[in-house]
């Protein structure tokens, strides 16, 4: 459904097509796009619908759409989307003069882009309201904020923003006109014309533009300077019927140029005014008309044809009133008020005075409205700005108590690794100690078999041969004797033999015998359970089988055997309060069966498997491809029973 929605988008903006069909697509993908539930999807698709109904001229439908686009917009924090909006009802609104609302809304636009960081928009919006402030004569305002517009654009470098550089001027001149710098306004309308020099479609507005310029020069009393731009602008080809409204306002600003200048001739002046007056009758244009008039009842009044110059100002005083245009209005009275008399005259000249009053009241109401207006945005902004602030300093500390509590938990969590590390530590120098009193014993019994066999060796050398040397001999020497004492001496020297076969015997035997079964391995864990047992006070049977060749046994099996006893002794003396205890370690079917059994206070073994000692001594049988079970009671004591492989390789098994 989204690749359909991007592709109805795409059509919808296609130049070439009609914009019924652009409309059709625009509205297929805001619809397709409400079924997906998606807000974003669905406001993508609204704002693309609602420009091109902008371009399709349904002002009103657009506005509605605009005001359906904030409320999404502001639901989804959506902040370009929501200055969008809101710059459209500013648009909207000013066009259809209710200057307020415009006011407010662009004050909106301006703040999110602002957030949005939209330098571009930003521009556009202050011309705006730089537009509205010279509509509602706030001409030191509109001037402000049209320089700060122009600042912002060109710094803008990575787009062509030359056109909203030329509107910027544009009012800038304008602005400066009606605060009678005239030359600021010369510059700045020069300065839009350069640019325009790049454009041919904005022909018509560089022929506006010289037209204010001409204007600006006339009323800084340099006359012939606008002449020539006047003159300049006639040479336009096919001009009046290009623009025939503008045509008969160039006639009227030519003709009141000449006549300012005071170096023309009646007759043709006249005729000037008067075909300006006719060509914007004919084609309706009443404000042309009506500066037409008002400049035709001056020149009169100036060439002393009362009557006539009475006959156009109350047309142009007619046609101001038709129109609203209350500055020529105003100006249509005093003609009013001179070209009349008594009764007359004053009743236009209070007239003056009172719309005078009322504009000036209303024109004051309105900027104080605006003032008021942006006041209170910018009241609101700062609220905002105050809350961000406030938003960012609890994010502030909010990190730094995080960062606190990070480094506590590292400074704690490297305590516990160093009180971890400090543990493996001793752990390992206790099964080195341990794996010492292993090698020591060893060398011990190592020493007892080489003193033992020395001994076998001396005896079977200084015993045995020597007697079997003897004998030897003897027999020898009765090789050649038959007689009955020969045969006495043979019997003698056999039982001799005999006695020495019963001594090689009996050293045969004592070789076969394990003279030292009782040492090495047990004899470490003797001593250990004595000490332990004599330290803690326990009474302590201990009992092991003769038939484990501990020597075949790999020390890290004895050396975690040895560690559990003596980690079990521990508990029993911290925890049990037991007075007495049984050990015992003994082999079934290939397993060493390793018991520990006491008559303590017992625990809940259910509940209590969390105990570092507990955690310890299943640790290390488990290192072992061994099993360890604890049985306990309440009041009962505890039996520990350890089940380890008895694995010795098959050369020692024989």
């Amino acid at each position: 459904m989204l690749d359909s929605i991007y592709t109805l988008r795409e059509l919808s903006n296609q130049d070439k097509l009609k914009i019924e069909q652009r409309l059709q697509y625009a509205k297929q993908a805001s619809e397709l796009s409400a079924e997906t539930g998606l807000d974003s999807t669905i406001l993508i698709s609204r704002k693309n619908l609602s420009y091109n109904i902008l371009l399709s001229g349904d002002y009103d439908q657009y506005a509605e759409m605009n005001i359906g686009n904030l409320v999404l917009a502001q639901k989804i924090q959506d902040t370009l989307a929501i200055a969008d909006a809101n710059f459209n009802l500013g648009w909207y609104n000013q066009y259809n003069s209710d200057l307020e609302n415009a006011y407010q809304y662009y004050l909106q636009a301006l703040k999110y882009y602002e957030f949005a960081n939209n330098d571009y928009q930003r521009a556009i919006t202050i011309t705006n309201i730089a537009s509205i402030q010279d509509e509602e004569k706030d001409y030191l305002g509109s001037e402000q904020n049209a320089i700060e517009a122009l600042r912002i654009l060109n710094n803008i470098t990575d787009k062509d923003v030359e056109i909203d550089i030329y509107y910027c001027l544009n009012l800038l001149g304008i602005v400066s006109y009606k605060l009678k710098n005239y030359d600021k306004a010369i510059e700045y309308h020069n300065e839009s014309l350069d640019i325009l020099k790049n454009y041919r479609e904005y022909d018509v507005e560089k022929l506006y533009a010289l037209n204010n310029i001409a204007i600006a020069h006339r009323d800084n009393g340099e006359y012939e300077m606008a002449l020539k731009i006047f003159e300049d602008l006639f040479k336009e080809p096919n001009l009046r019927e290009r623009d025939p409204s503008f045509y008969a306002l160039l006639l009227a600003n030519n003709a009141y140029t000449d006549f300012l200048n005071e170096s023309y001739e009646v007759k043709p002046l006249e005729t000037q005014f008067k075909e300006a007056l006719r060509l914007s009758d004919s084609i309706n244009d009443d404000a042309t008309k009506l500066a037409v008039s008002i400049d035709l009842a001056k020149f009169y009044q100036k060439t002393d044809k009362r009557d006539s110059s009475l006959k156009y100002a109350k047309q142009s005083y007619t046609i101001s009133k038709e129109i609203t245009a209350n500055e020529l209005l105003l100006e249509s009275m005093i003609l009013m008020a001179d070209l009349t008399e008594g009764e007359e005259s004053k009743a236009f000249l209070a007239e003056h005075i009172t719309l005078s009053d009322s504009l000036l009241n209303v024109e004051r109401a309105k900027r104080n409205k605006f003032a008021r207006i942006r006041f209170e945005t910018e009241q609101l902004e700062e609220e905002n700005k105050q809350f961000a602030r406030d938003r960012q300093y609890l994010a502030i500390i909010s990190i730094f108590l995080l960062i606190g509590a990070v480094l506590i938990y590292i400074v704690i969590n490297q305590r516990a690794k160093n009180k971890e590390l400090q543990l493996v530590q001793a752990q390992q120098k206790a099964n080195e100690d341990i794996y010492n009193l292993l090698l020591q014993q060893q060398d011990k019994v190592d020493e007892a078999r080489t003193q033992e066999k020395k001994r076998m060796s001396q005896e079977l050398h200084d015993g045995v041969l020597g007697r079997l040397f003897g004998t030897r001999l003897s027999l020898d020497s009765l090789n050649f004797s038959d007689g009955p004492e020969a045969i006495k001496n043979r019997t003698g020297y056999i039982e001799q033999l005999k006695t020495i076969e019963e001594d090689i015997r009996k050293i045969s035997h004592e070789l076969n015998t394990d003279f030292v079964s009782g040492s090495g391995f047990m004899d470490i864990v003797t001593e250990l359970v004595e000490n332990q047992s004599k330290a803690y006070q326990l009474t302590c049977n201990f009992n092991y089988s003769d038939d484990i060749s501990w020597e075949n046994i790999d020390n890290k099996t004895k050396i975690n055997i040895y560690r559990i006893i003596q980690e079990s002794m521990q508990n029993i003396y911290k925890h049990a309060k037991a007075t007495s205890i049984d050990i015992s370690i003994t082999l079934k079917n290939d397993v060493i069966c390793l018991k520990i059994k006491d008559d303590g206070k017992g625990f809940d073994s259910t509940k209590s498997r969390k105990g570092i000692g507990i955690k310890n001594m299943t640790s290390r049988i488990k290192d072992i491809e061994g099993d360890i079970n604890f049985i306990s009671k309440k009041g009962k004591g505890t039996k520990v029973i350890v089940e380890i492989p008895y694995i010795i390789n098959d050369n020692d098994r024989a």
